[in-house]
């Protein structure tokens, strides 16, 4: 995710620094954003591949910037210890944005001194194609933050939709118990993985299937939104089917580990 982000600032003209903790993540994501630069430009995109991987420059740090996008692992206690160093370091200008998919935005700012200048900024996989950016507010996000925000979606072409802040927002409130009932039916032995991917596709006109989608989603991320969903709520229903939990256990985490509900070469 970081790294497609990455990718559509700098196609737009906008100089990114890029930063992981983890080693090796950096070169991976810059690996990946080349590859998908070839696609697009073979698809008869107007790009200069070099042009915009020269304008993404590897840190081993964060650095001031006028925006930081946080998109690491869905961890709250990770997030917040960005967010903190995030605020020591950027101006106090700077918009301090977090890609969660679920995570409420409001326990973010309040590692910081500018809560007016925090919002979520949750944009979906692959961030090149996909158009949407949900926009996430708290009652202390200021106007002028939001606003920024929304036109910065639309500068990349992308279509803003605006929410609340709540665990889970609009999203992933919506998909993730799609995507659990869905591991219950195969857990229940109702059908096949593929069975129950092509009825969800071709009864609901869904491009990928729920299980599928769960795989390049990342079984661990759907199991720590499931959490906050469950916590954040209060609500038992959004507790992550024991399948699911298997499946992370023993490391079957998707299309990022090769083997999921599907295996993946």
């Amino acid at each position: 995710m970081g790294g497609g982000i990455a990718q559509v600032l700098a196609s737009s003209g906008r100089r990114v620094s890029l930063h992981d903790a983890a080693p090796g993540a950096v070169e991976r994501g810059l690996e990946t954003m080349s590859k998908s630069l070839e696609r697009l430009v073979a698809k008869g995109a107007d790009l200069d591949p070099e042009e915009v991987l020269g304008r993404v420059e590897p840190v081993e740090k964060l650095v001031p910037a006028d925006l930081m996008l946080e998109a690491v692992v869905e961890d709250a206690a990770v997030k917040k210890d960005i967010f903190r160093s995030a605020d020591g370091i950027l101006p106090p200008e700077a918009i301090l944005a977090s890609n969660t998919s679920s995570i409420p935005i409001a326990s973010l700012a309040a590692e910081t001194g500018r809560p007016d200048k925090v919002i979520g900024m949750h944009f979906f996989n692959p961030v090149p194609v996909m158009a949407l950016v949900e926009v996430v507010s708290t009652p202390q996000t200021s106007e002028e933050t939001r606003a920024a925000v929304v036109g910065l979606a639309e500068e990349l072409g992308k279509t803003p939709a605006e929410a609340n802040d709540f665990p889970g927002f609009v999203s992933n409130r919506i998909l993730l118990p799609f995507i659990n009932e869905a591991v219950w039916a195969l857990h229940d032995g109702v059908a096949e993985p593929d069975a129950i991917d092509t009825i969800a596709k071709l009864g609901f006109n869904h491009p990928l299937g729920p299980l599928a989608l769960a795989d390049l989603i990342g079984l661990d991320t759907c199991v720590a939104i499931l959490e906050v969903l469950r916590d954040g709520l209060e609500d038992d229903r959004y507790e992550p089917c024991p399948l699911l939990r298997e499946h992370v256990s023993a490391g079957r985490l998707g299309r990022k580990s090769g083997q999921g509900f599907y295996s993946y070469s």
